[in-house]
């Protein structure tokens, strides 16, 4: 299950810095930063972002009640991941924007109730990125599972040995 949670991680980790990177001229930073502030923001906002990613994980695992939500339940659990996310964020950038003053909003940054378009849609897009790019790699890595077939008591599926 570690190494399932790994991977997860690893995958948000990875298409967050992408769109972190892909978005950072939205916001203020970029104007009035030198670049190696840049890249610590962009790494410190990936690794938030990638802990957002394992929390929704959880709570995913736990409103489905299936550690194995990703094999068993992937587009209920990403749809809980799509909404959790997306609601957190929301808050986050309004509270980090105006009221913590933590960041940002360049002009450029499209806004839908005062809050960044493109915070929003990092949410809406990447959770399914990130269960479809799981689920192509994790039989690859792991080994073949059906969704429906339990694991035996010796941790190999049925079939040939």
């Amino acid at each position: 299950m570690f190494a399932r949670v790994a991977l997860w991680s690893a995958l948000a980790f990875l298409l967050n810095l992408a769109w972190e990177t892909a978005h950072v001229r939205l916001y203020t930073l970029w104007d009035a930063s030198s670049g190696p502030v840049i890249a610590a923001a962009l790494f410190h906002c990936s690794l938030g972002d990638m802990l957002i990613a394992l929390a929704m994980y959880a709570v995913a695992g736990l409103a489905l009640r299936r550690a194995d939500w990703l094999a068993a339940r992937p587009w209920a659990g990403g749809a809980i991941v799509v909404v959790g996310a997306t609601a957190f964020t929301a808050w986050s950038e309004w509270y980090n924007v105006y009221r913590a003053g933590n960041w940002g909003y360049a002009a450029r940054m499209p806004l839908i109730f005062g809050i960044g378009i493109s915070p929003l849609l990092q949410w809406i897009i990447l959770p399914a990125a990130i269960v479809g790019a799981f689920r192509a790699l994790d039989p690859v890595l792991f080994g073949t599972r059906t969704s429906r077939e339990p694991m035996s008591a010796h941790g190999r599926t049925k079939g040939p040995t």
